[in-house]
């Protein structure tokens, strides 16, 4: 297989290997991931410590094993992919990953964010995939925020399912999918269920004063 064939940052510097992880992330078997690339479903596991979101988030390449490869429209069953020694987050559009791989938090966090925190139900345009699920943003963060840099490369969509062409890349269950913003190209609010924006409620004005009315 080609070097670097999942680089798709012309800028970016070559990097032949990823940082040696530590011996606690060798010895406790790393993390298990799924990935999709542009074209590729990579299934296997990150050498890192603590959680996949926080290792993705730091933007450096990944040491990887165990990994195998298949083209992402499911052409093909997965197959080994022994050469496969390092991953970059930033060739990565999505990561299926569980609940552990959500970011840490504080209990002070964690208090903030039950209390602050407002769900929106989103379809997330990412170019060749679509995923729909739940985000958690603070109040008068709209979803289309998401569009905006920011300091984390990947957003978490809980309760998550992801498409390509229509034909679901998740498998059923789905706990979080991890979205690379970088490929991010529209977000929409919609009813979760059906993927769709919410249908407008049927029927017109029952009468009464309008807001136009009482300014006059």
């Amino acid at each position: 297989m080609p070097f670097g064939f999942l680089r798709r940052r012309k800028d970016a510097p070559v990097s032949a290997e990823a940082p040696a992880p530590s011996a606690a992330a060798v010895a406790g078997g790393g993390i298990p991931f799924d990935g999709m690339t542009e074209d590729w479903r990579l299934v296997g596991r990150m050498l890192v410590e603590g959680r996949l979101s926080d290792a993705l988030n730091k933007r450096e390449p990944i040491a990887i094993a165990d990994v195998q490869w298949a083209p992402a429209d499911g052409s093909e069953p997965l197959a080994p992919a022994p050469g496969l020694k390092t991953v970059d987050p930033y060739d990565l559009i999505l990561v299926i990953a569980g609940q552990e791989s959500l970011p840490s938090m504080t209990d002070q966090e964690r208090t903030a964010h039950r209390v602050h925190k407002v769900t929106y139900e989103v379809a997330l345009e990412i170019p060749p995939y679509r995923v729909v699920g739940t985000v958690q943003l603070y109040p008068g963060y709209e979803p289309v925020r998401l569009l905006d840099r920011s300091n984390d490369m990947f957003v978490p969509v809980t309760d998550a399912t992801a498409t390509m062409a229509g034909n679901p890349v998740s498998p059923p269950g789905t706990d979080v999918i991890l979205v690379n913003r970088a490929y991010l190209r529209d977000v929409d609010q919609v009813d979760a269920r059906t993927g769709e924006r919410h249908a407008k409620l049927p029927g017109g004005s029952l009468g009464g004063a309008q807001w136009s009315d009482k300014t006059r």
